[in-house]
């Protein structure tokens, strides 16, 4: 039965549900953006600045689903279902902790957060709100996280894809009512918006729950969960930390765009979130093929199969860089179309129409990041990648940014040059990463292995 499940794990097998729900969280945030818009733009802006803290915050407690999904596939892949129910069990204990004390953090900070993000005052009243409600219940999306990272790995990427189809369609139906009114509901704008999420969300966690002792056979020992091996707990954070590293660098580096934009106005902070959200889409073929193929490599890598391994991320690549820069082509012929559905504003529409003309540089780059990353994560070699997030990032793309942007008065078109040269140059780094196969050193199942022979040797 081991052997038929991994036999069905093809890129396209895993690649569609996780493709469809990926969409199904964008949309999300879409609808919430859309529906907005015809409230208030400065409600955008307002939702815009407080969802870039969440990320940053909600990174610190997704490095431990990043940990489950390589343990978990590495696991499955070296026919070891007893260690691969262990690391769930720890994973989802450890995360729902850490993220409570996350969610506590938000709550006694949000508006100091916000006025460090240089916040105009007429927008912090709706922004603190809104931030408050969904970062006090972020333990929530910490855990459907680390279970949809475990039910993935297992190959069920179907079930997080009807969760997510099942969220969407809560919130928004909740944003419609909180925003339009109607039935005499009264109009909340962002309060409602942030009710709208929390809800849907907390009833997606449910059902995660409930798929999660449907679908795994091996008994999960939660009872047993502060005596199972500590080296579990330690493989999760030596994958998960280094990874978490690479996410809050970007995502401290997007906080200081954030902050650049802020310095240009209202009107430029509010063209970036809509551009943002439509290329979010020519991402998502990238991002999809980049997690479908992790959990692929893992499984590969758990069963010792290198030369495979190296196959499945050199021919992922080619298809994320070829889609990425065809749907970046249509969505730049579409540009005027898809931001009128935002706004009205001329200005808004000419310049976001430049920054999705600027997408086609930007999203080949793009995809070798997401897809070999991916890979290198999923081979247990993880330090490298943060290392260079950071030097790139920050050493590079910070200072491009300002100087083109605000030194220069390039604006948005000059923080977008900048996304490209660090694309383009971590991208390339990654993949001479990747070609040199150092990664073959790195398996934790082989470590373990190793550790265990060794212990044999010494007693014999």
């Amino acid at each position: 039965m081991e052997e038929n499940k991994t036999k069905k794990l093809t890129l396209f097998a895993l690649t569609w549900p996780i493709f469809i729900e990926v969409l199904l969280h964008m949309l999300m945030g879409n609808a919430d953006t859309l529906m907005l818009s015809q409230y208030s733009d400065d409600s955008v802006a307002a939702v815009g600045v407080a969802n870039q803290i969440l990320q940053m915050l909600i990174v610190m407690f997704g490095f431990i689903a990043t940990g489950t999904t390589i343990l978990v596939a590495q696991y499955l892949g070296a026919k070891d279902r007893h260690s691969a129910s262990e690391v769930t069990v720890i994973s989802i204990v450890a995360n729902l902790i850490f993220s409570l004390g996350i969610s506590i953090f938000i709550y006694f900070t949000s508006s100091k957060m916000l006025l460090m993000m240089n916040l105009p005052p007429e927008l912090l009243s709706e922004a603190d709100f809104y931030l408050k409600l969904v970062g006090v219940f972020s333990f929530v999306q910490a855990l459907i996280m680390t279970i949809g990272a475990t039910i993935r790995s297992y190959g069920f990427t179907k079930d997080t894809m009807y969760v997510t189809i099942g969220m969407n369609i809560l919130n928004v139906i909740g944003n419609y009512l909180f925003i339009f009114g109607p039935f005499g509901i009264p109009v909340l704008g962002v309060d409602g918006v942030a009710i709208s999420t929390v809800v849907s969300r907390s009833l997606g966690l449910l059902v995660m729950v409930y798929l999660l002792f449907r679908r795994i056979e091996e008994p999960l020992p939660f009872r047993k969960v502060f005596s199972l091996p500590f080296s579990h707990l330690k493989n999760l954070l030596k994958i998960g930390v280094p990874s978490a590293g690479e996410h809050i660098a970007w995502n401290g580096a997007q906080m200081v765009i954030t902050y650049f934009i802020v310095m240009l106005g209202t009107e430029a902070l509010t063209t970036r979130v809509y551009a943002q959200n439509l290329i979010m889409f020519i991402m998502l073929f990238a991002i999809a093929i980049g997690q479908g193929t992790q959990i692929l490599i893992g499984h590969q890598i758990g069963a010792k199969q290198i030369e495979l391994a190296y196959k499945r991320c050199m021919k992922s690549l080619r298809l994320g860089i070829v889609l990425a820069f065809s749907a970046a082509i249509v969505f730049y012929l579409l540009s005027d179309s898809l931001l009128s559905l935002f706004t009205n504003n001329p200005d808004v529409i000419a310049v976001g129409g430049t920054l999705l003309l600027l997408s086609v540089l930007l999203e080949p780059g793009r995809a070798f990041n997401l897809v070999v990353i991916n890979s290198l994560r999923a081979t247990g070699d993880v330090k490298f990648p943060v290392y260079m997030a950071i030097l790139s990032m920050w050493g590079l793309q910070l200072p491009i940014a300002y100087i083109l942007g605000i030194h220069f008065e390039l604006g948005l078109v000059g923080i977008f040059i900048a996304f490209i040269f660090d694309e383009w140059f971590r991208g390339i780094i990654m993949l001479i990463r990747w070609r040199s196969r150092v990664w073959v050193k790195y398996s934790f199942v082989n470590e373990v292995e190793e550790k265990e022979n060794k212990q044999v040797a010494n007693v014999m």
